[in-house]
């Protein structure tokens, strides 16, 4: 049976990028992109996660409020709580980045990821 799992996205970034590392050291970066439809009142946010060599990119070209394009895949994480009470949490797993405001000094910045989907 096909199954297709892809997510793109126009919006401005709501903080500026965090980077982490895993214990195996990958890195990540986590970072919010708001996306304003027309008609809403309020945008809808998306918890966005970029992996290694696109996180480093992610961390050291993108800030709040900048516009950018974000391609990627879906993914929701599952825990139980204190309460224990099951919790979720779905999150875009960033493939692409491309930025969409430019200043004009700045050169294109256009990165994907090297993780196979």
């Amino acid at each position: 049976m096909p199954a297709l799992n892809r997510v793109e996205l126009i919006g401005h970034l709501g903080r500026d990028p965090e980077t982490r590392f895993t214990p195996t050291g990958k890195t990540v970066c986590h970072f919010t992109v708001a996306v304003n439809r027309p008609g809403a009142k309020e945008p809808d946010w998306f918890l966005v996660n970029a992996w290694d060599k696109l996180g480093e990119v992610c961390q050291q070209y993108l800030s709040k409020g900048r516009l950018v394009y974000i391609a990627g895949r879906l993914q929701t994480d599952r825990w139980t709580d204190d309460k224990g009470e099951t919790q979720y949490r779905t999150q875009v797993v960033a493939r692409q980045m491309q930025m969409l405001d430019r200043k004009p000094e700045e050169q294109e910045v256009q990165a994907e990821s090297s993780e196979e989907e």
